[in-house]
């Protein structure tokens, strides 16, 4: 497996230690400390702020972190962003680099959902959480500078499982409606027993172990079973028409490339617009975990670019 792996994204790979699950919190306040110890860059172009926005009736407030340009000309598009983490594990500061350039380079603003964690708070609290920021969203983008039929949602890993859960929720609710779904490498399979999934073992960031703990904190351990709803595990869905234009992408390393291949195959026989990228040598989060190779520029750049394409592109249509 080792040799299969791209070359620049070996050697920090073997570097990288290996995630912890058996003590959820103790991995929190690990990652949390290394944190601090990496400076981000802050663009000064950039707005940055916190705020708390009404959640659902078992959690009154849900906090966003809100990312748009401090000089705004124009009337933009929005993206919901929902950070990944196993269902278990991240903040939204996790993202600050990446939810800036989408700011400066997709020309949008981005709110990004602090949603409830599992083990502590297992499946919907977390999908409803990013719902509420959804409908928030949407009921305030007037004020954001934001035109509400040019909003999107993205997410990488669990934040894609969610992205794609939440495209579905927003759809069979007829909630706000989505201009654009991103799900970056998706955790939507609980079953965990893909080829893939079976395959990808060992320390590649994420594994067939640490995948099949994540999925028994959030599912409460229904992991498996025949009925865990489409709405925990998108994979599950059996419609899925009538969802926005989709861009996804996995690496050919990584637990999720079956379910994302057989969920791309299924949105085009649905007849959504669906654009795919698979990146030979590469396992999960390549792109987070080693930003400079030039793998990871390339797929950075493309989900960037596509985001950006896809929120304007109306616009762009009506001036011609």
């Amino acid at each position: 497996m080792k040799n299969r792996i791209d070359p620049e994204l070996r050697e920090i790979l073997e570097l990288f230690p290996p995630l912890d699950l058996e003590n959820v919190e103790a991995t929190r306040q690990a990652l949390a400390a290394l944190s601090q110890t990496i400076e981000l860059p802050v663009d000064e172009a950039v707005n940055i702020y916190d705020r708390m926005v009404p959640g659902p009736n078992d959690h009154p407030s849900v906090r966003v972190r809100i990312y748009e340009p401090r000089e705004k000309r124009e009337t933009l598009p929005g993206m919901l962003w929902i950070h990944g983490g196993g269902y278990v594990l991240g903040v939204p500061e996790g993202d600050d680099s990446l939810c800036q350039r989408f700011v400066k380079e997709a020309n949008c603003v981005v709110v990004s959902v602090d949603y409830r964690l599992a083990p502590e708070h297992p499946y919907p609290a977390g999908l409803e959480d990013c719902y509420s920021a959804l409908k928030w969203f949407s009921e305030h983008a007037e004020e954001l500078g934001v035109d509400p039929s040019r909003i999107g949602a993205a997410g990488a890993s669990a934040g894609g499982g969610l992205t794609a859960a939440l495209s579905l929720l927003a759809r069979d609710r007829k909630g706000p409606a989505l201009c654009f779904q991103m799900p970056l490498y998706p955790m939507i399979d609980d079953r965990n027993n893909s080829p893939s999934s079976l395959e990808i073992t060992g320390n590649m960031v994420w594994n067939h172990d640490l995948n099949q703990k994540g999925w028994t904190m959030y599912l409460n351990g229904a992991n498996g079973s025949d009925d865990v709803p489409a709405y925990a595990a998108p994979s599950r869905a059996t419609d899925l028409s009538g969802l926005p234009y989709t861009y996804t992408c996995v690496g050919q390393l990584d637990p999720f490339r079956d379910e994302t291949l057989d969920y791309v195959t299924r949105l085009c026989r649905a007849g959504v617009d669906v654009e795919f990228h698979l990146y030979p040598g590469c396992f999960h989060g390549f792109e987070g975990v080693v930003p400079t190779a030039s793998i990871s520029r390339r797929a950075l750049d493309e989900y960037i670019g596509a985001a950006k394409h896809v929120l304007h592109r109306e616009v762009l249509l009506q001036k011609k």
